[in-house]
């Protein structure tokens, strides 16, 4: 069973950065890809970002790439969500997931999520 942990999060003025942390307890993170999803008040949840198992394979939805970077440390069993230059539109909360399990070097950003993470705030003020 996977207790996804997520740390970080945070209030930060625009143009500023956060990083978020994806842990995974009694769960190994190692063969599974990993995604990140949004929501905002009174939207649908969207996903920002997928990473494969292997690392190789790294996706971003639009409105943030050049901006996040997702990474992964295998052996801290945690994933990265790296957020610059923030934007007040950036204001959501994060969750981390795990998808069913795929090939190493595949990774989509949305689909079925067999697990998910507590959502972590962030507020990017104006």
């Amino acid at each position: 069973r996977c207790s996804c942990r997520r740390l970080g999060g945070g209030l930060v003025q625009a143009g500023g950065s956060l990083r978020l942390s994806c842990a995974a307890s009694g769960f190994s993170l190692d063969f599974y890809a990993i995604v990140w999803f949004r929501q905002a008040p009174g939207k649908e949840r969207e996903g920002v970002s997928c990473i494969s198992s292997s690392g190789t394979n790294r996706q971003y939805v639009d409105s943030v790439k050049g901006r996040f970077a997702i990474s992964r440390d295998n052996d801290r069993n945690t994933v990265y969500l790296q957020m610059n230059s923030l934007k007040p539109e950036d204001t959501a909360a994060y969750y981390c997931a795990v998808p069913p399990l795929v090939g190493r070097d595949d990774c989509a950003i949305g689909g079925h999520m067999d697990f998910w993470g507590k959502g972590t705030q962030v507020t990017v003020s104006s």
